[in-house]
C-alpha cells in the first residue's frame, strides 16, 4: 500500500506521525511504500504513478485536503483508500468514525478495518464550467462559508478550528447576501442566501455539523442554505452549528438531492468554491452523486 504524507499539515503532526505509521503496517504484515514530496502536487502525481504500478490500496496522512487528494485518485477505479487525521479539519475522518485527536488509535483502527472488506461510500462528482471534473467526500461550499475558508486558509494563526472561527469574525463585517441561481434535481430555484453548501458528509470547518443528518452511504447529497438575516443573529447561530441543533431555525433551509447546479447572478467568477477543504473555483458549478464511488478502510457504519 501507498502511505501518502503532507508533510505541512497542521504544521508538521503528519510528519511527525508518519514513522509510526509506517511501522505499524510493516509490522502487521503489509508492503507499505511511504511517499512525503516537496510539494502538494508532487505528491499527487508521486501517489498516482505508484496507483498506476499496480499498488492495492492508498493511505492518506493529513487532514481534508489529503482526503481530496485521495479521492481523486481512486474515486471510481475500485482502489481503495484510508485516512490517518493529521490536519486542522479533519471532517472526513469524523464522518467515518476515525478518531481526530490520536494518531495511534486511528493506526490500530486501521490495522483493524483491514481484516474487514472496505466500507463502500458515496462521493460527490463536480464539474466545472471548462469542463474538468473534481470528486469530494465531505461538503463543498460557495459563499460566506468559502469566503471564510480563503481568510482561514491564509492565516497562520489560531491552529484548529479557531482559525475558522476569527476568519468567521473578519469576513462577517463586511459580507452581504448572495443571489443564487440553483438547479435541485431540474427544479429551478432563486435564492438570497447567507451561506450555501452542497453536503456529502455531516460537517466542515473542524466539525461545524452543518447537516448532521446526512449520511455517506445513502446515495444522496443534502443541499444547505441560510436565507438572509443581520449580522447579530447569523452570530447567534453560529455556535449552533458546532452541536448540529442550528437546523431547528426558521432561516435554515436542507433539500436533499441527487443533481444541482449551482451558480449566482453576480456573475461568472464572482462565487467561489471550496469541498474539502480545497478550491475548486468558480461558479457555475454542476454537482452530482455518485453512489458507491469510494472504498475504504474504516469502521462500519454506526446503527
Amino acid at each position: 500500500m501507498v502511505v501518502a504524507i503532507n508533510p505541512s499539515a497542521d504544521y508538521g503532526a503528519a510528519a511527525s506521525a508518519a514513522p509510526g505509521i509506517v511501522a505499524a503496517l510493516f509490522a502487521a504484515g503489509h508492503d507499505v511504500f511511504p511517499l512525503i514530496a516537496e510539494s502538494f502536487e508532487a505528491l499527487r502525481l508521486a501517489a498516482g504513478a505508484e496507483l498506476a504500478a499496480g499498488a492495492d490500496a492508498l493511505v492518506v496522512v493529513g487532514g481534508d485536503g489529503m482526503v481530496s487528494l485521495g479521492a481523486n485518485l481512486v474515486a471510481g477505479t475500485g482502489i481503495p483508500m484510508a485516512v490517518i487525521p493529521a490536519g486542522t479539519g479533519n471532517d472526513t475522518a469524523r464522518g467515518l468514525g476515525i478518531p481526530v485527536d490520536d494518531s495511534d488509535a486511528a493506526v490500530r483502527m486501521l490495522v483493524d478495518a483491514l481484516d474487514r472488506d472496505p466500507r463502500t461510500i458515496d462521493a460527490g462528482r463536480v464539474t466545472r464550467a471548462d469542463g474538468s471534473e473534481r470528486w469530494f467526500v465531505g461538503v463543498l461550499s460557495a459563499g460566506f462559508d468559502a469566503i471564510v475558508n480563503e481568510r482561514a486558509n491564509r492565516m497562520r494563526w489560531p491552529r484548529g478550528p479557531r482559525r475558522y472561527t476569527l476568519a468567521i469574525a473578519w469576513e462577517l463585517l463586511r459580507f452581504r447576501p448572495i443571489a443564487y441561481r440553483l438547479v435541485v434535481d431540474g427544479v429551478v430555484l432563486s435564492r438570497r442566501a447567507m451561506l450555501a453548501a452542497v453536503a456529502n458528509g455531516t460537517s466542515f470547518g473542524g466539525g461545524m455539523k452543518i447537516t448532521p443528518q446526512a449520511e455517506l452511504d445513502d446515495g444522496m447529497l443534502d443541499l444547505f442554505l441560510v436565507a438572509p438575516m443581520t449580522k447579530a443573529r447569523f452570530v447567534r447561530l453560529f455556535p449552533r452549528v458546532f452541536a448540529g441543533n442550528h437546523v431547528t431555525n426558521d432561516a435554515v433551509t436542507i433539500v436533499r438531492a441527487q443533481r444541482l447546479r449551482l451558480d449566482a447572478e453576480a456573475g461568472p467568477g464572482a462565487v467561489v468554491a471550496y469541498a474539502d477543504g480545497e478550491r475548486l473555483g468558480h461558479l457555475p458549478l454542476d454537482v452530482e452523486v455518485v453512489p458507491g464511488a469510494l472504498r475504504v478502510f474504516a469502521p462500519p457504519p454506526a446503527k
